[in-house]
C-alpha cells in the first residue's frame, strides 16, 4: 500500500499532525465532559429543587405545563395535590435539563473553535522552532562550493538528534574539504612533473635536430629514451595510485612470505643494487592476508624500491614478514622525524627534484599507504638513528582487526 502524505512542506505538515491531534484532545474532552454532565444533570436538579424548605417549585414563571399544574393543586383532593406536584417537578427538571445542555454545548462548541485556532498557530510556530536548524542546514548546503568549503554550520543547540545532525553535516564537510585540498595538490603536482619531462623532450628534440653531429644525436635520442621512461614510470604510477584509491574488487588469500621473498629476489640482481652495491635481505615467516595479490606485489615492489633509491653507496635493504606486519628497513641519509608524515603524500620527496637520473616521481610511498588503506591496513614510517628509514605496514587479522 503506497503511503499517503499531506500537501505541502514539512511545515505545514508537521502543523496539521500536532494541531489535528490538539483538535481531536480537545473535541474528546469536550465531548466527555458533556456527556458526564447529562449523566448527573437530571438527579442534580431534582434534588436540589426536593430539599426545598417549603416543597415548593422555585420562583418566578414556570412553564404552561407547570402553571396549569400548579393551579389545580390547590382545589384537588391531598392524592392529586401530590400526583401533580411529582408531574410538575418532572416537567420542571427536563425543561432545566435541556436548557443547561444547550447552553453548555453553544458554550463548548465556541470554546473547541476558538482552542482549535489558538492550536493550530501554536502548532505552526512550534513546527518552526523545531525545523529552523534544518533550515540552517539547508542554507548552508546552498550556499557551500569549492571556494567556501572551510565554512561550517556550527549548531548553537542543545544536544539533540538535530544537534547530532549539524555536527555530523560539519564532519562530512571536514572530511570533504580535505578531500578536495588534496585533489588539488595531487594534480598541480601531477601537472608540474609531467610539465618538466616535457621541457626536457622539448629541448632536447630542438637541440637533436639543429645539429648533424652523430654523437649529439646519440647523446640526444638517449635522454630522449630516459625521460620517456621517467614519464612512463609517472604515469603509471599515477593510474595506480587511482586503481589503488577505488578499493578492492576482490578478496583472495594471498602468501605474504613468499611474495616477499620473490620481489626480494628481483631486486638482488638488480641494476641498481648491483651497482651500488646494495644488499637486498629477506626474513619471512610464513604470513597469509586477504587480499589483491597484483596491489600488494606493487606495494612490496615500491618498498623496496623506495628503499634502493633513497640509500648510500654499499647500504642494505632488509624486507622482513612476521605476524601481520611487513617491514622494509634501509640504510641511507638521515630522515628528520618531522618530515616522516609528508612522506606519504604523493610528489613529496625528501630533497628537492634535481631531474636526475633515476630520481623518482615522489609516488613511492602515497601509493603504498593508498594500497594499504584499500586493504585495510595501517602504514607508518620511522626514521632510523644512523639513517635511513623503517617503513611497516600492518594488516588486519582474520576478524578485521590490527
Amino acid at each position: 500500500m503506497p503511503r499517503v502524505r499531506l500537501p505541502g512542506g514539512e511545515r505545514a505538515r508537521l502543523t496539521a499532525l500536532y494541531g489535528g491531534m490538539l483538535v481531536v484532545a480537545g473535541a474528546m474532552l469536550i465531548g466527555l465532559i458533556n456527556f458526564l454532565v447529562a449523566q448527573g444533570l437530571n438527579t442534580t436538579i431534582t434534588t436540589a429543587v426536593a430539599r426545598r424548605p417549603d416543597g415548593l417549585l422555585p420562583d418566578g414563571p414556570l412553564p404552561s405545563p407547570l402553571a396549569s399544574a400548579a393551579v389545580g393543586r390547590t382545589s384537588a383532593a391531598p392524592a392529586q395535590r401530590n400526583q401533580g406536584s411529582s408531574e410538575a417537578l418532572s416537567m420542571f427538571t427536563q425543561a432545566a435539563e435541556r436548557a443547561t445542555q444547550h447552553q453548555l454545548l453553544s458554550i463548548s462548541l465556541i470554546c473547541l473553535v476558538v482552542f482549535s485556532l489558538v492550536s493550530i498557530a501554536l502548532a505552526w510556530w512550534m513546527a518552526g522552532r523545531v525545523l529552523r536548524p534544518v533550515a540552517v542546514i539547508t542554507l548552508t548546503a546552498r550556499r557551500l562550493s569549492g571556494e567556501n568549503l572551510h565554512e561550517r554550520i556550527a549548531l548553537d543547540a542543545p544536544a539533540g538528534e538535530l544537534k547530532r545532525l549539524a555536527d555530523t553535516f560539519d564532519d562530512m564537510l571536514d572530511r570533504i574539504e580535505h578531500l578536495v585540498g588534496a585533489q588539488k595538490r595531487f594534480a598541480a603536482n601531477a601537472a608540474h612533473e609531467l610539465r618538466t619531462p616535457l621541457a626536457v623532450q622539448r629541448a632536447a628534440a630542438e637541440i637533436g635536430l639543429a645539429t648533424s653531429d652523430p654523437q649529439t644525436v646519440a647523446r640526444i635520442r638517449g635522454k630522449l629514451i630516459e625521460v620517456a621512461d621517467s614519464s612512463e614510470r609517472l604515469i603509471e604510477g599515477l593510474l595506480l595510485l587511482s586503481v589503488s584509491d577505488q578499493g578492492l574488487d576482490h578478496r583472495e588469500p594471498v602468501a605474504l612470505d613468499e611474495l616477499v621473498r620473490r620481489v626480494a629476489a628481483e631486486h638482488v640482481v638488480s641494476r641498481q643494487a648491483r651497482d651500488r652495491g646494495i644488499t637486498v635481505r629477506a626474513q619471512s615467516t610464513p604470513v597469509t592476508v586477504q587480499g589483491d595479490p597484483v596491489l600488494l606485489t606493487h606495494l612490496v615492489r615500491n618498498l623496496v624500491g623506495n628503499a634502493l633509491r633513497y640509500n648510500h653507496e654499499g647500504g642494505y635493504v632488509t624486507v622482513t614478514a612476521h605476524g601481520r606486519t611487513l617491514e622494509v628497513d634501509n640504510s641511507g641519509p638521515h630522515v628528520p622525524r618531522e618530515t616522516i608524515p609528508y612522506l606519504f603524500e604523493p610528489f613529496r620527496r625528501l630533497e628537492e627534484r634535481r631531474s636526475a637520473h633515476g630520481e623518482g616521481a615522489g609516488l613511492g610511498l602515497s601509493i603504498v599507504a593508498s594500497i594499504a588503506r584499500a586493504h585495510q591496513a595501517h602504514a607508518d614510517a620511522e626514521a632510523n638513528p644512523g639513517g635511513g628509514l623503517t617503513v611497516r605496514v600492518t594488516f588486519p587479522g582474520p576478524e578485521g582487526n590490527p
